[in-house]
């Protein structure tokens, strides 16, 4: 089947009231699908506005996913605190905030644990991408200073760290 014949049958498909039709020859197989709004205008009654080929919806809860690129890898901000020698672990991007990595698992970090820069100490989920956050000092968590699953923004402060 070449090019041309393949914009006929798109014409055609067009202008019918043909929802899909899929041709297979030895390797080719190519489909043919007509959009929602044409599908609704010729069986003339109205339907669900919905997007047929929209993605199935995701799991509440947060699983960690793979990045795609060590580029990628949230690298959380960290600085002084005005209240003494207290560090802070501010949140790299705007996203939701879980403490742990799902529901069944305990939390990365609670208040007195040892943090090593390179320990996960939380994720932030942005985009449905679950990215690891990850201490850059040495210290002990003294204070949790936002919600599990709760929105989170640029540079906001997520924990507060004693240095050791």
């Amino acid at each position: 089947m070449d090019f041309k014949q393949i914009q006929e049958l798109i014409k055609m498909v067009n202008k019918s009231n043909i929802g899909e039709v899929t041709i297979e020859q030895k390797d080719f197989k190519v489909t043919i699908k007509q959009k929602v709004e044409k599908i609704t205008q010729v069986l003339g009654a109205p339907m669900p506005q919905q997007n047929l080929y929209a993605p199935a919806a995701q799991p509440a809860a947060p699983q960690i996913a793979p990045l795609a690129s060590p580029a990628e890898k949230a690298k959380p901000a960290v600085a002084e605190e005005q209240t003494g020698n207290l560090l802070t672990i501010k949140s790299p991007m705007i996203g939701t905030f879980y403490r742990k990595a799902s529901p069944d698992k305990p939390n990365f970090v609670e208040v007195g644990s040892e943090v090593v820069p390179g320990s996960v100490v939380c994720i932030v989920e942005a985009m449905k991408l679950f990215n690891e956050i990850e201490s850059e000092v040495k210290g002990k968590i003294v204070k949790v200073l936002v919600e599990d699953a709760s929105p989170v923004e640029f540079d906001q402060p997520l924990f507060l760290v004693e240095p050791s």
